[in-house]
């Protein structure tokens, strides 16, 4: 009860504030009397190379005046401060998103859920069909304004039936309104007949470039199942539709989904030119809870971004332009990224050689766009989780390199799930920092040993302890909507690499707490140039907190991602706060 009334003490903030920007001087904060003092409780600062504890912290105008001991911080407070006792939890910086779609997610918690346990009830293909149809019944409007059902979430691997949910099967939720479930990968996807016909989807329709209409055995009639591009443009067409108000709606509910895991910086990753301006008025009007990094589509959105010019340094009321975004293949548990060895078990109709295959088969395009992002200075991201994909971004990096100069460009390879040693010794000698998924080794570890990839090969998936050995920064991600964006899952999952079933997926590439803690911090921060006001609890950066019911540093490291985010809070205003906590 202590803790719930120490709490609600700082709710008086709506949450609703525009966030303090990120690339402001820290020095101009003015020290007259703090606004709040944190104490008593397990306050980790994240600096340093070792685990450090302050016994309080001091803020003012949203920044941090004082992290140290609590007789300093309390000669900063007068009758105007309030004062959090934590009672003895945890107070660690926010947690920071190293890359995921934070718009998408909020098109998750919209749609139906079709997750398979323990996240959701979609464990085969009928309670698909229930979960879709309940959905219908409770959405209405939402269906009205879209003209179409839509699931989010379901998983082959995990669903009984062991395959992807056919036009036949979604036929039982409507044959009237079109049906589409996106795959929990989000690279595949499912439809109905009618879905099909309006996506103008046939028997004469022809692959498009990196994506594969799956057909009826023995025909070229499409069965309903879409891979990469094949998805994304009916896809894409669904979303156009929405208006101002419904992008809107979105994007917040992705916000808030966010705050309940104790972010207080989000990242939009491919982003299209709507979603980017979506985010641009939400700031405009100071709705904006958390900061939030934009990175647009290289490919789709140049002209775009040519318009835009430069990468924005720090944000205006949360928003910021912060790079740009390149997709080089698909995934790993869908059985799309592009591998230079074959997959285990290929999926069904393809030849025992299968290896996936590129998002841009040409290339010189890619040549292109890496080299556009260097000569542009644009902060670069880079899906790549196959090998082979990663060889051709490697590739494309090393000629920019050569033509523009390495610099301090803190380039990204998202997801690296196959990676190589040799590559990671290549990615050092560029300055390319791998942002690993390892909460593959849960949700799909199994998968990965037994269907996609073998041994050893999923042993080696996310291979942090390589690159820490190495001396490389790196983060670690969510790739929300694939998973649900919970910093405490990434850090159990970087920490026990254990799967469903309780087996280990690559033991010697565990990490210790500390540095997974690094991973969705700190190391976050400086992926971003934003370590000098984010990623740490220090003087002069934001008062973005996170309060954990426990230590992650004092509890058994199988329990981590039972911890909960009891507060979230942006730059000293409360964004999220538990039930039960007393606000």
């Amino acid at each position: 009860m202590a803790a719930a009334v120490a709490l609600a003490a700082c709710a008086a903030p709506t949450g609703n504030e525009p966030t303090a920007s990120a690339g402001s001087d820290p020095a101009t904060t003015t020290v007259d009397v703090a606004d709040t003092v944190y104490s008593n409780g397990a306050i980790l600062t994240m600096e340093g190379d070792a685990p450090a504890y302050v016994e309080a912290v001091a803020v003012k105008d949203g920044r941090i005046i004082h992290a140290g001991d609590l007789a300093g911080a309390e000669s900063l407070a007068g009758d105007t401060t309030r004062r959090v006792d934590l009672a003895g939890k945890a107070m660690l910086p926010g947690f920071m998103d190293a890359h995921g779609h934070v718009w998408n997610s909020g098109f998750q918690a919209l749609s139906a859920n079709l997750l398979p346990p323990p996240d959701g009830e979609g464990s085969d293909i009928p309670s698909l069909v229930r979960l879709a149809k309940a959905w219908a019944a409770d959405n209405e409007r939402a269906i009205g304004k879209a003209g179409w059902i839509v699931g989010f979430g379901y998983d082959d691997a995990q669903l009984k039936e062991q395959r992807h949910p056919t036009a036949d099967d979604l036929d039982a939720i409507s044959t009237e309104l079109p049906v589409i479930f996106i795959h929990q990968s989000g690279h595949l996807g499912a439809m109905n007949h009618k879905a099909l016909e309006m996506a103008g989807i046939t028997a004469d329709s022809e692959n498009p470039p990196g994506g594969v209409i799956r057909r009826e055995d023995g025909s070229s009639e499409p069965n309903g199942v879409l891979e990469e591009m094949a998805m994304f443009r009916p896809l894409f067409s669904i979303m156009g539709k929405f208006d101002q108000e419904a992008n809107e709606a979105v994007a917040k509910a992705g916000l808030a989904a966010y705050a309940r895991q104790g972010f207080t910086t989000a990242q939009e990753g491919r982003a299209t030119q709507a979603a980017s301006e979506t985010w641009r008025a939400l700031a405009g009007r100071g709705e904006l809870i958390m900061d939030v990094d934009i990175y647009p589509d290289v490919q789709a959105e140049e002209a775009y971004m040519e318009g835009i010019g430069q990468a924005m340094p720090g944000y205006e009321n949360g928003f910021r332009i912060a790079g740009v975004k390149l997709s080089l293949d698909g995934s790993p548990q869908g059985r799309t990224a592009w591998l230079t060895e074959p997959y285990k078990v290929p999926p069904e109709g393809q030849p025992a050689d299968y290896r996936g295959y590129p998002a841009i088969p040409d290339e010189s395009e890619v040549d292109r766009l890496v080299a556009l992002a260097y000569e542009r200075n644009w902060p670069l991201l880079a899906h790549c989780n196959g090998d082979a994909a990663s060889d051709q971004y490697i590739s494309a990096i090393r000629k920019a390199v050569g033509k523009f100069g390495a610099g301090d460009r803190r380039t990204v390879m998202i997801h690296a799930q196959t990676v190589r040693e040799d590559q990671l010794d290549t990615m050092k000698e560029l300055g390319v920092r791998p942002s690993f998924f390892s909460m593959h080794t849960y949700y799909w570890g199994d998968w990965h040993r037994d269907v996609t990839l073998g041994e050893p090969r999923a042993d080696h998936i996310s291979p942090t302890q390589s690159a820490l050995k190495r001396g490389m920064m790196f983060t670690e991600h969510h790739d929300a909507p694939v998973a649900l964006p919970s910093a405490l899952m990434i850090v159990d999952t970087t920490v026990n690499r254990t799967s469903r079933s309780g087996a280990v997926i690559g033991a010697d590439q565990r990490l210790g707490v500390y540095d997974a803690l690094r991973t969705v911090t700190i190391w976050v921060a400086h992926q971003d140039f934003q370590e000098a006001h984010k990623g740490s609890i220090a003087e002069g950066k934001l008062a973005d907190f996170v309060i954990l019911d426990q230590d992650p540093m004092k509890v058994p490291p199988e329990t981590l991602r039972n911890l909960q985010v009891i507060q979230t809070i942006k730059a000293d205003a409360p964004i999220y706060t538990a039930d039960g906590a007393g606000v």
